[in-house]
Parts: C-alpha cells; sequence; structure tokens
C-alpha cells in the first residue's frame, strides 16, 4: 500500500498540474481531506504529511474523533461538509472551523444564536442543490438570493458557495453554473469537485476541493 506521504504527494501534483492548466496559484486552492469514517490512525499519516484542513460529514463522528487529534496537532482546521441539523449547531460552531452545508433559514437562524452563544463566528458555505436533485440538500438555486439576503442580516460569514452534482453526469456544466453564481452573488469561495472531479472544479473556479477516496481508498 502507499504511504500517507506518497498518496498525498501524488494528489498534490494533480492539483498543481490543474492549476498550471487554470493559470492559477496552488495557494488559491484548498485540500479539503474527508476523513469521515475513516479512524484517527489514518488521519494522523496524513497530518503528518503535512495536510492540514479535514473534512467530516458528521457532527457525532467528529466529536468522538477529533479533539483527540487536535489536542495533538492544534494547527488543523476541521470543516463540516455534510448536512447539518440545525439541533447540532452549538456543537458544530465549537468544533469546526468552516461549515460547507448552509442551506435553509432555520438553520440560518440556528447558526447565528450558536455564534452569538459561542462568541465565535464560523465562515459558511451555502450549499446549492445544483442539479435541482430531490433527494439531495442544498438550497434551490430560485431561493440562493433570499437565503443570501437573511444569512447576511443575521451576521453569519458567508465563504461562498458549494455543490454536489449529480452522480453519472458530466459536471462541468454544473461547476460552471455555481462560479457564475458566486461571482453574480459577489461571493468568493467555490467548494466544489471530488476525487473524480477535481482537476475539472478546479478548472471551473474550485477554491476547496473536497477528496476523500483519493486520500484513504474506497470507504466500507
Amino acid at each position: 500500500m502507499e504511504s500517507a506521504a506518497a498518496l498525498l504527494a501524488g494528489l498534490e501534483d494533480r492539483i498543481a498540474h490543474a492549476c498550471r492548466l487554470a493559470r492559477r496559484e496552488r495557494a488559491e486552492v484548498t485540500l479539503v481531506a474527508v476523513s469521515k469514517t475513516h479512524p484517527p490512525e489514518a488521519v494522523a499519516p496524513l497530518i503528518e504529511a503535512g495536510c492540514r484542513v479535514f473534512g467530516e460529514n458528521r457532527v457525532q463522528e467528529a466529536q468522538t474523533k477529533w479533539p483527540a487529534l487536535r489536542e495533538r496537532y492544534p494547527d488543523v482546521h476541521l470543516h463540516l461538509v455534510g448536512r447539518l441539523q440545525s439541533n447540532k449547531a452549538d456543537e458544530a460552531v465549537e468544533l469546526f472551523d468552516a461549515v460547507h452545508s448552509l442551506d435553509r433559514p432555520s438553520l440560518v437562524s440556528a447558526l447565528a444564536r450558536a455564534m452569538d452563544k459561542a462568541g465565535r463566528q464560523v465562515p459558511c458555505f451555502v450549499q446549492v442543490n445544483i442539479g435541482a436533485e430531490d433527494q439531495k440538500g442544498g438550497v434551490a438555486i430560485a431561493d440562493l438570493p433570499s437565503l443570501l439576503e437573511q444569512a447576511r442580516a443575521a451576521d453569519i460569514p458567508l465563504a461562498g458557495l458549494m455543490c454536489v452534482p449529480p452522480l453519472g453526469i458530466e459536471p462541468a456544466p454544473f461547476f460552471a453554473l455555481l462560479d457564475k453564481l458566486a461571482r453574480d452573488n459577489g461571493l468568493e469561495g467555490r467548494s466544489m469537485g471530488m476525487s473524480g472531479d477535481f482537476e475539472t472544479a478546479i478548472m471551473l473556479g474550485a477554491t476547496h476541493v473536497r477528496v476523500g477516496t483519493a486520500l484513504f481508498g474506497a470507504r466500507d
């Protein structure tokens, strides 16, 4: 099996190559290593190899895994990349350095209260249901301006937009659409692209790519 350092180096080469093709600087793209379902002993070697931003899907899993890791590696940043229940907003604000799944007014209210309570501002990406899929989270494109207005009124720091394109369809048009929506709404960040399509996402403006399988292997 390849070492964590070798896997990370190979992924970094691919990200750097995509940035060169897009005439972008490597520093413009943040690698979020998605460590969901993987134990601390699988995460620590990647941290030792230099990876510093990780993503988790569930608050509860992160609560059991990350406190000890962050005590050992205090400069690591942790992002919530999965859907967030409003009743977990307090825990999310305490634990995460960014949230990629703000997608509804009730969550705006819950996160605003949690940030006020904690005295901590956590940047949030608004998740857009870019393919209008019933089974996926994310705000409808038509409702995006209203949700952004509510988030700004609640003093939630907006990092940008996030999307997960439909499975099995060429993702480029969806990434291009998210890029346009971000530009139209004055937002800097674009959280888009995963193990199978992050290079395309970088070509189309991604600032954060969420990569799990390419670093950890396929999940059970």
